[in-house]
């Protein structure tokens, strides 16, 4: 069975959706999972927070302005 947590190599951020999941996060910016956290508390990486439990999420903007990346729109 693959691994789906594994991050494709040829990933087009136009194809990924407008908000990402922490995993999504960090495998683009090639962190962990809790360096994300870590900077959302920090005030480096602002989460939007859904749902009962609080899941977070961040907007594709702000991770690609991170990665100094053009916005492509």
């Amino acid at each position: 069975m693959a691994n789906v947590n594994k991050p494709s190599k040829n990933v087009s951020l136009s194809d990924l959706p407008d908000l990402l999941t922490i995993r999504e996060v960090a495998n683009l910016l090639r962190v962990s999972p809790l360096t994300i956290k870590r900077w959302g508390k920090k005030g480096k990486l602002p989460a939007i927070r859904i749902n009962s439990r609080g899941d977070r999420r961040y907007k594709k903007d702000v991770v690609t302005r991170l990665l100094g990346v053009e916005s492509e729109e």
